[in-house]
């Protein structure tokens, strides 16, 4: 009997979602004859069986759409808000597990959606991840889909915003995603030409980055660009967060660089203002770079599903997509090191780090 397939995307939507969709249910369906069912809204979908059955009409045209056509939520399989109360709906899921006669369920998303899927692993569920996230911060994977086309869209946006700094004589601050990791502004930051890059992993000083700003005016440029990740914290800041680092992150990170902006205007005397991309970096057309690693990992999925592999992730790595266990993965996140190669390059062109 040919196998059945659940898939789910769960976590923040990214570009790539719908190209991954449609690389494990094409390889899974011709290459192997297998049936494919899809839940809606993530986990919760699981939990309530809001199912729909995935055929290649379904399964065409979608390799350029943003979003996810099974739609995504955040919710936890063992805290899941279920009529003002928050439930433990893992035997649910696997009830609907069993009443499909599903033999993997493929689950598409980030950190948490790693961690999610490992404790359905050991509910007694065969499951297989594709990593997701626009933070590139999941372990054991060179990439993540969704990536490569945020940074796409946060470099078009600095060098657009180079035109208004240099017509203004201004500082630039440019806020971009990034919880915990900085991959996207570092790399945003050099593509971008920043001129100070300010990331979660290397605590600022705002008198620095004046001190940074002020040496570009004494060698007469009249502008600056400052790339922030959006979870960047000042040495001050980093001192308290480890007491109330929930809390904190909740509050402050979108006030911290509207905080900077006015800090640097008043410790530079230069007109200064602030452009938060948000939701921007997530959303429209994946770039080519992200369909074809998408496809790759999809199509992996379905040879690794056919041959029982399960209780893992498939992740890039060099150029190769290898299978991962998830006991590796869940748990983790993959930080900029302080000595990362591109962070010595920035230096060296001289970009500072306000540190």
């Amino acid at each position: 009997m040919s196998m059945h397939l659940g898939l789910l995307t769960s976590g923040g939507d990214c570009p790539g979602l719908n190209a991954a969709l449609r690389a494990v249910g094409r390889a899974a369906q011709d290459c192997y004859g297998m049936r494919l069912t899809g839940f809606r809204n993530g986990f919760r979908g699981l939990a309530q069986d809001q199912s729909v059955e995935l055929d290649s009409k379904q399964l065409s045209g979608i390799l350029t759409l943003g979003g996810t056509i099974l739609g995504t939520s955040r919710d936890k399989p063992h805290r899941m808000s279920i009529g003002g109360r928050i439930l433990d709906m893992t035997p649910s899921i696997i009830e609907t597990y069993k009443r499909h006669n599903l033999d993997a369920l493929v689950c598409l998303g980030g950190g948490g959606t790693q961690k999610n899927a490992l404790r359905l692993q050991h509910a007694g569920l065969n499951v297989v991840t594709l990593p997701k996230t626009i933070d590139n911060d999941i372990v054991r994977t060179d990439r993540s889909f969704g990536f490569d086309t945020a940074l796409d869209i946060a470099t078009e946006a600095i060098d657009r915003l180079h035109s208004t700094a240099t017509s203004h004589n201004r500082i630039i601050v440019v806020e971009v995603m990034g919880h915990r990791a900085g991959w996207l502004a570092l790399e945003a930051g050099v593509a971008g030409g920043a001129d100070v890059i300010l990331i979660p992993e290397k605590p600022y000083d705002a008198n620095n980055v004046a001190g940074a700003i002020q040496a570009r005016t004494r060698q007469g440029k009249r502008f600056s660009i400052i790339v922030i990740a959006e979870g960047a914290l000042s040495q001050d800041d980093a001192r308290i967060v480890a007491a109330r680092l929930k809390k904190f992150y909740n509050t402050q990170r979108v006030n911290h660089a509207i905080r900077l902006t006015r800090q640097l205007e008043n410790l530079v005397g230069q007109e200064s203002r602030l452009t938060i991309l948000g939701h921007l970096q997530r959303g429209g057309t994946p770039s080519s770079a992200d369909r074809v690693l998408a496809t790759r990992l999809g199509t992996a999925c379905a040879e690794n599903v056919a041959e029982g592999r399960f209780g893992i992730m498939l992740a890039l790595q060099g150029n190769d997509i290898v299978p991962v266990p998830l006991e590796e993965v869940a748990g983790s996140r993959k930080l900029v090191p302080p000595d990362h190669p591109l962070v010595r390059s920035a230096e060296m062109v001289g970009t500072s780090f306000g540190c």
